[in-house]
């Protein structure tokens, strides 16, 4: 009999030195991405273009580079093109490669470790380059420098040749292009417009001398950055929809043991505090020494400052950083030379001894400012001591609904509890009105699922001060529910009592507009409770489809319209009249209705633009599809020529386009439509809209002008034809319904507790959306817009965004 061992030893794979791999070059990097790039989601993808801008910024930190171009092309490759030195190309005296290969083809190989190349960087850990090329399908490097422009060509991280000289120039610079991995980057390979936009004009901002172009060949969209004003320029950008105390951020700058320090700050007519803290580039998230050297230097200049005629003495003792930073806006960029991040993220700057340096150069420069501007101090000093005042008030109002607590809402008929005493499988259902709450609490889960119905709607906290916020009774009623406190003084994560809150109101106007007040308030005053993920958006069904006894529930039209297809597909084929074409029927039938169902959303849109669909068929069957299309004029003559041989068009005459230099445009208007002209130009490709029929019309082209046959596919009887393929949607959704009953919910009220707990509350079948923020300056913006007091933001976004609402409730 084999001993125990000796069994194990035959079926278990050997585990020896032969089983310790090391692997070489890139490969590590393509075995495990998310450690260098945090995911090969959508945020690792752009942080490939980050990687490589990184690097041109440097460039531009060390004063060699001016402009730094990034260019999506039209295959979703990217080209980043900077003028600086160009990375070395001669033979690296240890590794005997040029040192351009080196630096594409090896972990922390680069200039950035060498002090005397760059002062400050913000690639720490020189992996940026080299990981891009790893995580590429195929990546070039063209550098011009020393007369002569090099290339040299990669796939998946390794060279595919030499390093050769392909021609000369007078300019220097560095062109790198890179082609994201589909077997890496599952998910997409595409690349969103306005994140790159976003991170480039914030670079832009941080680094005043550069000029950054970005450009996107797969629509023709382009914008250029420069802010000549730096921070100051990135404050009054971020206060661009707030009334601001006074006119010119302050700024503060100077450089002290190799530490530069550049502050920017402007009080506005808000309560909550914005800040936003870069150390050589790199966006500090969670603060750091920094960030507190900053709050410490402005709480004592301020209260240096104070007098009793402004502030009487009992309350200077009690103004503390809070008051100090209510309704502030600042940006702190620090370049440091050996900067100590906490973790690979960068997101936390540790260095103890920064802390002291930007504390003593706010300190000396904040206070020289506040002498010689004393109207701006004062107004300054008025905001800190109403905020002291509201603070004090609102610190009694919150110790007295304290003491009531959880137990007097029970007590008040409010809150219907739940048994389970561990929060982590507690749950709290925020719901609208009693109507909604009462049929919530029927058909609750009693063990684990609470309810807390809300008397109308909530007050709007982003006009509100602190005070004000814990007067209201359901601001109250709410705090007390949740048990963790409010503000950052009292706010504390362990007294949580429900680990999901989840905001269930009707879907109609007034509960979008009741779920937006809920999340202005938890996003401005319980903000830990979106970041740990706590806060979730309920999902009742908006139709109920009912046949004989069985009844199906379906969150929104295109899911409705989905099992409709479904149904369709089951029972019948349909028989394009059209040469050469078959019979379609089964998956190829689902896919094709689901191609027109989109396609017909994409043309009722277009037709809100007055672009009728006459108009929008003949641009997309032309190729269409980039706004620098409409800078070629003879491109513009040849369309104009086309359209006047339609005769239902009434074709104007080109002209220089309005917005856009160097294009052209045109009117052109419907015969039928009551000659209602629109404007043939650029801002059609670029609509999100456009493109995405671009995509699809290739699939249903042929589709589109021609009628169908519906056939059952029992007996293959025709059961119906459709003249058009709008038609054909109408008679396949008719078919579909025959037999079955439709009702769209409006309010949760309509709804008996049974059918809520089955569609809405029930953990098995319930969809929950979780609020997160990702965007912290983005989920700012839009609070800011949408809730606070200056009107013209707010009607500017209503009249961008009016034409994509698919369900108006008046």
């Amino acid at each position: 009999m084999q001993s125990e061992n000796s069994a194990l030893s035959s079926h278990e794979p050997q585990y020896d030195a032969d089983q310790i791999k090391v692997l070489d070059g890139l490969e590590a990097v393509r075995k495990r991405p998310a450690m260098y790039i945090g995911n090969t989601a959508v945020e690792g993808l752009h942080h490939l273009i980050w990687e490589v801008v990184d690097n041109s910024i440097d460039e531009a930190l060390a004063g060699y580079c001016r402009r730094i171009r990034v260019t999506i092309l039209s295959d979703n490759q990217v080209k980043v093109e900077d003028d600086g030195r160009g990375i070395p190309v001669d033979i690296h005296p240890t590794e005997k490669v040029s040192a351009l290969e080196l630096v594409m083809t090896t972990l922390h190989a680069g200039g950035k470790f060498d002090h005397s190349t760059y002062k400050v960087s913000g690639g720490l850990h020189g992996v940026g380059v080299s990981v891009v090329n790893a995580l590429s399908s195929r990546a070039v490097a063209e550098v011009r420098r020393n007369g002569k422009i090099y290339r040299q060509e990669y796939r998946y991280g390794e060279k595919t040749g030499e390093l050769e000289i392909i021609g000369t120039s007078e300019k220097t610079g560095t062109i790198i292009t890179f082609q994201a991995d589909p077997e890496i980057f599952t998910e997409t390979t595409e690349y969103d417009y306005e994140t790159v936009k976003n991170r480039l004009r914030e670079l832009a901002f941080l680094n005043s001398r550069v000029k950054i172009y970005l450009k996107d060949e797969r629509s023709g969209e382009k914008d250029k950055f420069h802010a000549s004003g730096g921070v100051v320029s990135y404050v009054q950008w971020l206060n661009r929809n707030r009334t601001a105390l006074y006119s010119e951020p302050i700024h503060l700058s100077a450089e002290k043991e190799q530490v530069e320090v550049e502050v920017a700050f402007q009080y506005f007519d808000g309560y909550s505090e914005r800040l936003f803290s870069f150390v050589n580039n790199i966006n500090t998230r969670e603060g750091g020494t920094h960030v507190a050297g900053f709050r410490a230097a402005l709480t004592k200049c301020i209260n240096r400052y104070a007098s009793d005629d402004i502030a009487p003495k009992n309350l200077r003792e009690k103004m503390g950083g809070d008051d100090v930073r209510e309704g502030l806006t600042c940006v702190i960029s620090l370049h440091v030379p050996n900067p100590q991040f906490e973790g690979q993220t960068k997101t936390k700057l540790g260095n103890s001894e920064v802390k002291s340096i930007v504390e003593s150069v706010c300190n000396e420069k904040l206070g020289l400012f506040l002498e010689q501007n004393p109207g701006v101090a004062k107004k300054i000093l008025t905001k800190v001591v109403d905020a002291a005042r509201a603070r004090e008030a609102a610190r009694k109002a919150r110790d007295l609904s304290r003491k009531k607590g959880a137990t007097s809402l029970l007590m008040a008929g409010k809150l219907a509890e739940c048994q389970e005493k561990d929060p982590s499988r507690r749950e709290i259902f925020i719901v609208e009105g009693d109507s909604a709450g009462g049929s919530a609490k029927q058909g609750r889960d009693r063990s684990t699922q609470a309810i807390l119905p809300l008397r109308g709607k909530i007050m709007n906290v982003e006009k509100a001060r602190f005070d004000k916020i814990l007067a209201s009774d359901e601001i109250k009623h709410l705090i007390s529910a949740l048990g963790c406190g409010i503000g950052k003084d009292d706010f504390d994560m362990e007294r949580l009592r429900y680990h999901k809150i989840i905001i269930m109101t009707d879907a109609d106007v007034d509960g979008a507009h009741i779920r937006t007040l809920l999340l202005t308030f938890l996003y401005r005053q319980m903000q830990p409770l979106l970041l740990g993920g706590y806060v979730y958006i309920g999902q009742p069904p908006l139709f109920r489809l009912s046949r004989g006894k069985k009844e199906q529930y379906f969150l929104n039209e295109e899911e409705l319209n989905r099992h409709l297809f479904n149904q369709a597909c089951e029972k019948f084929s349909i028989t394009p009249q059209l040469p050469d074409v078959e019979t379609v029927e089964d998956e190829r039938l689902f896919e094709l209705l689901g191609s027109l169902f989109s396609f017909e959303k994409i043309t009722d849109y277009f037709e809100k633009l007055n672009v009728w669909e006459q108009l929008l068929f003949f641009m997309l069957e032309n190729s269409v599809h980039n706004a620098d299309q409409f800078t070629d004029e003879e491109f513009i003559k040849s369309l104009l020529s086309l359209l006047k041989e339609e005769k239902s068009m009434i074709v104007g005459t080109i002209r220089p386009c309005r917005w856009r230099a160097e294009c052209y445009e045109v009117d052109v208007a419907i015969r039928e439509k009551s000659h209602i002209s629109t404007t043939l130009g650029p801002h059609l490709p670029l609509i999100a809209e456009y493109r995405s029929a671009y995509k699809l019309f290739p699939k249903i082209e042929r589709f589109l002008k021609c009628s169908f046959a519906i056939v059952r596919k029992e007996g293959g009887e025709e059961i119906a034809t459709a003249e058009n393929w709008r038609t054909l949607l109408a008679r396949v959704k008719e078919e579909a319904f025959k037999g079955s009953n439709l009702q769209r919910y409006k309010g949760l009220g309509e709804m008996n507790p049974d059918q809520l707990w089955e569609t809405t509350m029930k953990p098995e079948n319930r969809k929950l959306l979780q609020v997160r923020i990702t965007d912290a300056e983005a989920a700012d913006e839009m609070f800011t817009t949408l809730m606070g007091d200056k009107v013209e933001p707010r009607r500017e976004f209503i009249q961008n965004h009016a034409l994509e609402v698919t369900e108006l409730d008046i």
